[in-house]
């Protein structure tokens, strides 16, 4: 199982930016895939989790940011809208079988890729 994660960059206030990761090795829709991020001095968040069974909401506006997955792409994205500088932070995406459920905060969630760095100022 592979996963990378691609797309990030500097991105002004207010701007989008959409995250990529590209997965190999499994089939995603067997599979939970999430987005997580991590700023500096600040613990792991779990942003977003999709699977065949459920969705997991980090604790932002709804429709500011959005999960979905290509599966004919084996790909999963992070459309990130109207970004704000409490958004900079690494993003990592990362998977399991099953549903986003089995995996609390990211706890157990068995394989991640390497983080893409978003960063939000003017």
């Amino acid at each position: 199982v592979q996963l990378q994660a691609s797309g990030g960059g500097l991105v002004q206030p207010g701007g989008s930016l959409r995250l990529s990761c590209v997965t190999s090795g499994f089939t995603l829709d067997d599979y939970a895939t999430g987005w997580f991020r991590q700023a500096p001095g600040k613990e792991r968040e779990e942003v977003l989790c999709v699977s065949d069974s459920d969705l997991y909401h980090g604790d932002f506006e709804r429709g500011r940011l959005l999960i979905s997955r290509d599966s004919s792409k084996n790909t999963v994205y992070l459309q990130m809208n109207s970004v704000n500088v409490d958004d900079t932070a690494v993003y990592y995406c990362a998977a399991g079988s099953g549903k986003c459920s089995d995996y609390p905060e990211g706890r157990s969630i068995p394989y991640w890729g390497e983080g893409t760095q978003v960063t939000v100022s003017s």
